[in-house]
């Protein structure tokens, strides 16, 4: 069986940079570290900075609740408010915000100071988000879908600027720029889609079409990889989707003969290479 393994796969810079760093303070002997959220969509990872002593915080009571402590922020960022708490608490912190998202909450609130009113293209649920939602001046819009876009404005704002989540669908946010753009307002637009992102979903989205089976590999709760399965099932029928080796389901490539395999930019490499050697092996 030919199977053909995307070059982008797997961990992203901002994702890499700030795994790195809670091992770096593991190593270095720091004590008491906690992380806002998963420091990363993969429960492996996230178990084993657990058996290390690595402690989740879920909200803002927990940092209310805490004495000491190093905490980390993650790469999808926050809102300006946690750091003011942080502060207030004073409580030592290391930012590992993904500098592409910085830029974001940089342009969110330079624009709302401005006058101008900011909309989100994503996940209002999803955390990078909610962070760029909190360094806005004022109200914001988060837009995800073509109903969303047309329906937008109803409150009549004059002056826009529209972002993205950095994980977002390439061609969907061009599709709602669009349909935001036939609405009669001052308007400026701004492609924050990550770069490795276009990258990695214009390349699963090529295997795809070339391929008979697609494996599309990464946390369940991730935003970027069902972004990339998304791209890859519209392309190829046969897409599955699979956290680990565990969940592969090996009689589904019987009759295959070439397997295109990508993965989400929170995907350790070596998932990636134990599901690659598996499928070669196994046919």
């Amino acid at each position: 069986m030919e199977v053909i393994t995307a070059k982008s796969a797997g961990f992203c810079f901002g994702v890499k940079r700030a795994v790195d760093k809670v091992y770096e303070l593991l190593d270095q002997g720091v004590k008491n570290i906690y992380t806002l959220g998963p420091i990363i969509h993969n429960e492996k990872v996230v178990q084993d900075l657990s058996a290390r002593g690595v402690r989740v915080l879920e909200s803002m009571d927990d940092i209310d609740r805490m004495q000491s402590g190093t905490v980390v922020i993650r790469s999808h960022g926050v809102p300006k408010s946690v750091y003011d708490r942080l502060e207030e608490h004073k409580i030592n912190y290391v930012d590992v915000t993904c500098p592409f998202v910085k830029k974001i909450h940089t342009i969110a609130r330079r624009e709302s100071e401005a006058g101008r009113h900011i909309v989100i293209i994503g996940d209002a649920k999803h955390p990078e988000v909610q962070g760029i939602r909190g360094w806005c001046a004022g109200p914001s819009t988060v837009i995800e879908s073509r109903k969303e876009a047309e329906e937008f404005n109803k409150n009549g704002y004059k002056n826009i600027c529209v972002v993205s989540q950095t994980t977002f669908n390439y061609n969907k946010f061009q599709d709602l720029v669009e349909i935001l753009g036939k609405k009669r307002y001052d308007r400026i637009v701004i492609n924050t889609i990550c770069n490795a992102t276009e990258e990695r979903q214009s390349e699963a989205r090529d295997i795809a079409k070339s391929v008979e089976a697609m494996i599309v590999i990464g946390g369940k709760h991730s935003s970027n990889t069902q972004k990339l399965y998304e791209i890859c099932k519209k392309e190829c029928k046969d897409t599955y989707y699979i956290q680990t080796l565990d969940d592969l389901d090996l009689e589904a490539f019987q009759s295959t003969s070439c397997v295109g395999i990508t993965a989400g930019a929170s995907t350790p490499n070596i998932i990636i290479e134990e599901v690659s050697k598996h499928v070669r092996n196994e046919f």
